[in-house]
Formats: C-alpha cells, sequence, structure tokens
C-alpha cells in the first residue's frame, strides 16, 4: 500500500512549468474508484463525479495515463490492466464505503462512511489526528471507530458508540459489512461531495500513518 499512495502522491505532482494543479490526492482516489465501477467514463461524466472543471479534468487524466493507470477511446476512459491491479489494491484496504444517515453524533447533513480493513491499519491513535485531516478538506465533523465483537466503539477509548441509535449501528453494518478490528471513518458536511473527499482523504492519510 505504501507504493500505491506514493503514486498517487507522484500523479498530483506538477509537471514541468504546468500550472498549480487544481486536483490532489483524495481526487485521484476517487477518480479511480469511479473508473473502477463503470467500463468507460466520459469527459462529462467525470467532471461530475469528481466535481472539477473540464480543464483540471483533462489535465487529471494525462497524469493518469503518463503513469499507465487509464487510456481512452471514443467511449470514454477506462483502466488498463496496471490501473485495474492498482485499484484492487486499495479496494484491499478500503474495501467499502457509501453515504448513510443522519444520527444524533454528527452535525452535518450529508454523513459518508468508509471502511479500513484492519490488516492494513496498525498507528490508528484516539481519532483527532483524522479529524484533523477531515476537517482540512471541510468537513464539519469526523468520527473513527472501530468495529469490536459486534459493536463500534471510539478509537482510543474503547466506549461503545450508537447506544441510542439502532438504526445507524444496522445501516452500518448492511452497507459496510465490516468485521472484528476493521476501522470505520465517518465524515459530515452540509456539502455532500466535501463529506465524501474529506472521508477518502482521511482514509489514505490513516493508511499512510500505518507503520
Amino acid at each position: 500500500m505504501e507504493q500505491e499512495i506514493k503514486t498517487l502522491q507522484n500523479i498530483v505532482t506538477r509537471k514541468g512549468s504546468s500550472r498549480v494543479l487544481t486536483f490532489s490526492t483524495p481526487h485521484v482516489l476517487k477518480s479511480i474508484f469511479c473508473f473502477n465501477d463503470q467500463k468507460y467514463v466520459s469527459r462529462a461524466t467525470f467532471c461530475k463525479e469528481i466535481h472539477l472543471g473540464e480543464g483540471a479534468v483533462k489535465t487529471l487524466i494525462s497524469h493518469l495515463k503518463e503513469y499507465g493507470i487509464v487510456s481512452s477511446i471514443k467511449s470514454g476512459t477506462f483502466l488498463t490492466k496496471k490501473g485495474m491491479k492498482f485499484a484492487t489494491e486499495f479496494c484491499r484496504a478500503i474495501p467499502s464505503q457509501n453515504f448513510i444517515k443522519n444520527c444524533n453524533i454528527t452535525n452535518g447533513k450529508y454523513n459518508y462512511a468508509i471502511r479500513l480493513k484492519k490488516e492494513y491499519v496498525s498507528n490508528l491513535g484516539n481519532g483527532m489526528q483524522q479529524r484533523d485531516y477531515a476537517i482540512l478538506y471541510g468537513a464539519s465533523d469526523s468520527l473513527t471507530l472501530v468495529f469490536k465483537n459486534n459493536e463500534f466503539v471510539f478509537s482510543g477509548d474503547n466506549m461503545v458508540c450508537f447506544l441510542d441509535e439502532f438504526q445507524t449501528k444496522e445501516e452500518l453494518i448492511k452497507t459496510l459489512d465490516p468485521k472484528d478490528g476493521d476501522v470505520i471513518i465517518i465524515t459530515s458536511s452540509d456539502d455532500k461531495f466535501v463529506a465524501e473527499i474529506s472521508a477518502i482523504n482521511t482514509a489514505l492519510w490513516t493508511l499512510r500513518n500505518e507503520k
């Protein structure tokens, strides 16, 4: 996973005299997930999915092509064999993610939950670091939980979460299918895309600091 994250960081490095890039590593990973979900992705769909202008999308696709991750034909852009392998590595570490309904312990209109497999996280901390990285991308709040003995507990103190919110707990289990020891990151925002991209950024930061 260390090498894959390094590749993401290289993709967002300016090339030669190019202008300052308007996308970052979580945008690149979001684009990888987008390509992985569809056989071909049109430029218009890509712009809509990652909330970037046409110029930025064109540059991002160009950088992905430089690393052999995607290619394009008339039908759209698609993952190459190398790109499929690249996407598979991230899907192993992040096997599930989705929006969930509002709950009492988050303060945003939209909540995005992302699951990290326990094998990829060894330096979780108390969740404050994750919160900082979520807020960096505009989130209003962030929770870092661990799934233990069929309960979600706060990282660092093992206090059980969702004691009075059975429906939220069941939704997370159904949506993410967590296994014992897996980490769940939930980020909140009044902007739907911000909730998602801040969760992806937080997940990347957590994986990057797995050592």
